[in-house]
């Protein structure tokens, strides 16, 4: 059995509960896509959005933060006629924004995991049935401190969920399991 949130019928959920949710990747490349991408789920589904993430990949470089943090308008007006992602002009011009600071958190810190570790201390949280809590509203609170946008606790929550911060796998689902 898995968690209750996947839809056992989309083949790309399966694989992303069983193999990537909740695995640590402290990789900055996949810090940086899964920051924009879960920014992008605003309002929406994560399913909708995982749907979606082939599209997006391309859609913005391959996650490449050096082209990202780059992009003007012409991209973003590529970007919101792309048919095969969010369309969203706030959440994309956002994702332009949030890579810039990123980025100045990368310089700053050596790497945004090492951002990410002043506040984790290197410790994996094991907790079910939550969206928030002091880990994600301190990041969220500093992360819009500096300017991010589309960063609020619950999303910030799940983020870390998906990076293996938090790890959050149901009692009922056959990963669970306590620290």
């Amino acid at each position: 059995m898995r968690c209750k949130w996947c839809n056992e019928n989309n083949p790309l959920y399966v694989e992303y509960h069983d193999k990537e949710w909740g695995v640590i990747n402290f990789d900055d490349k996949y810090l940086f896509e899964m920051l924009i991408l879960e920014s992008f789920q605003a309002g929406l589904s994560w399913e909708c959005i995982l749907n979606k993430r082939k599209d997006f990949e391309k859609a913005y470089d391959n996650f490449d933060i050096n082209k990202v943090v780059n992009y003007d308008d012409n991209k973003v007006n590529e970007l919101m006629i792309n048919k095969s992602i969010i369309r969203n002009k706030l959440k994309i011009k956002a994702s332009i924004n949030n890579a810039k600071i990123f980025k100045s958190i990368q310089n700053e810190y050596g790497s945004f995991n090492n951002y990410l570790i002043t506040f984790t201390n290197n410790k994996i949280l094991y907790e079910t049935s939550k969206v928030t809590n002091d880990l994600s509203n301190n990041i969220s609170n500093d992360l819009m401190n500096r300017g991010m946008k589309f960063v609020g606790s619950t999303i910030i929550y799940s983020y870390l969920q998906a990076i293996g911060v938090i790890y959050s796998h149901d009692e009922n689902c056959f990963l669970y399991k306590e620290s």
